[in-house]
């Protein structure tokens, strides 16, 4: 076992690992917008530095960018990297005397021989005594091409000034604009002719204590004004919410969105106090939700017991076996209310398991009546590692080591055992709609990486490449 296996198999030991934040050394305050450079993943935050994954789900410093000061935020615009920071405001402590800076790179990746920051220059600014501060950037691309910043906290306006996207400068002439109040750590977003002004609100830099929480609002203009689900306008201190606290986690702030494709959007975020790391500040990455034209975060998917129902015809993901009849059959209706009532007992796991077979079986969809070759349990494995937002888990039948399985010729089986080869070992990411998506780390016989399980027909599953338009791409998990 490598030490990364030996390390993130202790910290599953000591935590629920689908209930973390991410691990590994996930370590950051005021992250940027996580980005995907050559195939790993970096954030950068408050400070010089920044995190690295090469999964998406095992973060580790190494991170870097110059400049020092507070909050970047980074978007890729056609090969290169702009980053934009703050050399800086002082928030509620004031002075307010800020600015805000851009410069370019090629690549993320501090090894690259083509690994060089531009000098930064100067797009935004404010004064101590303004009714602005000049700190917390974030950046939108609009559809036509057009590149906005965003900036500002508590003291005073959350302001956006337009730049050069071929530049990184701001446009000649192009004054601030007041979108908000009462929030920081801004940032824009476009969904379905909508742009939507994210937003950090409550209590900043409090430990334990913080009642950070992320707002947002929305406008048909980029330039606002930007009102909530309830018509108030964030410059009059509305916003709804987006995502807060956890049960282990606090202060949920900063804001990042990442569509990895139709359907399959991540926010990145941090948390700025995690009990279960002693309290510090840590990167988390999260589903994001589409209800009513509004985002909202998803929690990450629990260890425990579920029945998988297809989206297709709601019928649940079952072992192939001969049906056992429970004893009793259809009780008399004419029987009187209160006439030999008793409470009866379910289908046991011992009443059948001994007429199953041995070896590989293969899997059905049928209707679901809480039998024990319908009732699977999802855990994650430690050892691993995982993708962007969450860990590779095992799918077994539950009360037994029974696994799910890609088999050859995209199809699936169960074998009797989990071994964790990566054909039993399955990324499963919350769609925008709730629904799941659930995909092998790996099929036999391809190189595809882009097949999950689908609803071949009603009854017969099978893996298939994801269309975010077909029910038969999607499932339901109902925890039992």
């Amino acid at each position: 076992m490598t030490m990364k296996k030996i390390l993130l198999s202790i910290f599953a030991a000591s935590i629920g690992l689908a209930a973390a934040a991410q691990v590994g050394a996930p370590y950051i305050h005021d992250p940027s917008t996580v980005a995907e450079c050559d195939g790993k993943y970096y954030t950068f935050g408050t400070g010089r530095g920044g995190l690295i994954s090469e999964d998406g789900w095992v973060w580790h410093s190494g991170g870097v960018r110059p400049g020092g000061g507070a909050a970047p935020d980074v978007i890729k615009i056609g090969d290169r990297y702009l980053v934009g920071y703050s050399s800086t405001g002082g928030g509620f402590n004031g002075p307010h005397a800020g600015t805000i800076l851009t410069m370019w790179n090629k690549t993320l990746d501090p090894d690259s021989p083509d690994f060089a920051y531009t000098e930064p220059v100067e797009v935004a600014r404010s004064e101590a005594d303004e009714d602005c501060d000049a700190i917390d950037v974030g950046f939108l691309m609009t559809p036509d091409g057009r590149l906005y910043c965003t900036y500002g906290t508590y003291f005073g306006f959350i302001r956006m000034v337009e730049l050069d996207p071929r530049t990184g400068t701001r446009l000649e002439g192009n004054q601030p604009v007041d979108i908000a109040i009462d929030c920081e750590a801004t940032t824009l977003i476009y969904r379905d002719g909508w742009y939507y002004l994210l937003g950090t609100h409550g209590s900043c830099c409090d430990g334990v204590n913080s009642t950070y929480n992320i707002v947002a609002g929305r406008s048909r203009s980029v330039t606002g004004p930007y009102l909530d689900n309830m018509g108030r306008d964030m410059l009059r201190g509305g916003g709804k919410m987006v995502i807060g606290a956890e049960e282990r986690r606090f202060g949920a702030g900063h804001f990042g969105r990442i569509v990895l494709e139709e359907g399959v959007e991540k926010m990145s975020l941090h948390y700025e106090a995690d009990l279960d790391r002693s309290g510090r500040s840590v990167l988390a990455i999260r589903p994001i939700l589409w209800r009513d034209g509004w985002p909202e975060g998803a929690e990450l998917l629990a260890d425990g017991n579920y029945k998988i129902l297809s989206r297709r015809r709601g019928y649940s993901l079952e072992l192939t076996v001969d049906f056992v009849r429970v004893e009793g059959g259809m009780m008399p209706f004419w029987m009187k209310p209160d006439e030999n009532v008793a409470v009866l007992e379910g289908q046991k796991l011992e009443d059948v398991i001994g007429g199953w077979p041995e070896g590989n079986t293969s899997v059905r969809l049928g209707d679901y009546i809480a039998r024990p070759h319908q009732k699977w349990k999802l855990e994650a494995v430690p050892e691993a590692g995982g993708y962007l937002g969450g860990p590779y888990y095992k799918i077994v039948i539950e009360g037994t080591t029974r696994a799910l399985a890609a088999a050859e010729g995209a199809r699936l089986e169960t074998v009797p055992a989990f071994s964790g080869a990566d054909r039993e070992l399955w990324r499963i990411d919350q769609l925008t709609d709730g629904t799941f998506r659930i995909m092998p780390k790996e099929v036999p016989g391809t190189t595809d990486k882009s097949l999950c399980l689908i609803s071949v027909a009603d009854s017969t599953p099978g893996l298939g490449r994801f269309d975010f338009s077909s029910d038969n791409c999607k499932w339901e998990l109902k925890g039992r």
